[in-house]
């Protein structure tokens, strides 16, 4: 998020159970769920069984990646870059009109891809297909989601520089470009 750890932290909300994972390793399997203390009581009054529960190397692990980001200042380097991404491709709203929207906060980034901006009528799955292709064969990789899987997720890593920023936008821009009258067909 660029700001907090979790974003549900910046809508200033206290949720009961957070459940994490992946990232959280840095790429060793690892993942989590923290609690309130009322519901962690709760867990001992019943029998459960955790293969790794507790495991002390996933515990260093888990350390070792908080520091990392606090030392190397990549929750600032997530605002900074998620902030310069999003304007970048903003401007590709501008340009084409299959982008309906670009959202996001950090590194946490969606491009919904309509079929024009006036109607907002999702881009159908397989011309969604088609650009998604093209942006992989042009050297990114992004995620698909929304109700209609018609948004471009794009999580980069925190280390990410305004280099790779600007090649991935550039990506966009001429997959884009390759498919400018997709959404008319």
């Amino acid at each position: 998020m660029g700001s907090h750890y979790w974003g549900f932290e910046t809508h200033g909300v206290v949720p009961d159970i957070v459940t994490m994972a992946k990232g959280m390793g840095n790429g060793f399997p690892m993942a989590a769920v923290v609690t309130t203390p009322e519901i962690a009581n709760a867990m001992s009054q019943a029998i459960h069984f955790n293969t790794f529960g507790g495991n002390p190397m996933a515990c260093a692990v888990g350390s070792a990646v908080l520091e990392v980001i606090d030392e190397e200042k990549l929750q600032e380097n997530s605002r900074v870059i998620g902030t310069y991404l999003i304007e970048q491709l903003a401007k590709l709203r501008d340009e084409f009109d299959i982008v309906g929207d670009v959202r996001g906060k950090g590194l946490m980034i969606g491009i919904e891809l309509v079929t024009d901006q006036a109607s907002k009528t999702p881009l159908p799955a397989e011309k969604i297909m088609k650009v998604w292709d093209d942006t992989k064969e042009l050297g990114i990789l992004v995620g698909r989601g929304g109700l209609y899987g018609n948004t471009f997720r794009i999580k980069p890593p925190m280390c990410i520089t305004k280099q790779d920023a600007d090649f991935g936008v550039a990506a966009l821009r001429k997959a884009f470009e390759m498919n400018r009258n997709i959404g008319k067909s």
